[in-house]
């Protein structure tokens, strides 16, 4: 067995390793704080918490973010080499970027207005509009993405890479600003 000699199977190598484990550290804290910190934070007492949740909660959340970082900047990195090799180019990649961040902006506006109330206030609405919004936007990476003749290993890191970078954003811009309040 020999490692191979060219630089860019070493990268992508490199690259799909540091992915999947920045991805077991940020699914892993997720599921630390759903399944887990939901539960102990039930059964602590109140004058035990501001004790124990700043430094257990600064430090998990820490790992949380930055694992979302790694997985996300790791799977780009592997998205752009691979784009840059497929006849559309980079042209694919425009339209990742442009689909899953106007995704997650409609998303954000459906969040809003679940927090000022109405009929988005029932958390179901909610849940289905989103998954519209995701479905939308999967069909239009898809749809595109076939028609500029993009790969089916391309098409599908448009649709599920898509997916990752809206979870990244709301980890970012939703769920860390309302955890910083939390924390205070």
């Amino acid at each position: 067995m020999s490692w191979p000699q060219d630089w860019q199977t070493n990268v992508l190598f490199l690259l799909r390793w540091g992915h999947f484990l920045a991805g077991i550290t940020w699914i892993g804290m997720l599921y630390f704080f759903n399944l887990v910190n939901v539960q102990f934070q039930k059964e602590i007492e109140a004058s035990v918490k501001p004790k124990v949740n700043p430094p257990l909660l600064t430090r998990s959340l820490w790992w949380f973010r930055w694992g979302a970082v790694g997985t996300w900047l790791t799977g780009f990195i592997y998205y752009v080499i691979i784009a840059g090799t497929e006849a559309p180019g980079h042209k694919i990649l425009g339209l990742f970027l442009g689909v899953w961040v106007v995704a997650f902006v409609v998303e954000s506006l459906v969040f809003r207005m679940a927090v000022q109330g109405g009929p988005l206030k029932d958390g179901r609405a909610v849940a289905v509009l989103v998954a519209i919004i995701v479905f939308a936007a999967a069909w239009v990476a898809w749809y595109y993405g076939r028609a500029w003749g993009a790969s089916n290993r391309s098409i599908s890191v448009l649709i599920g890479g898509g997916i990752g970078t809206v979870m990244f954003m709301n980890v970012w811009m939703i769920i860390w600003p309302l955890q910083k309040k939390i924390i205070a």
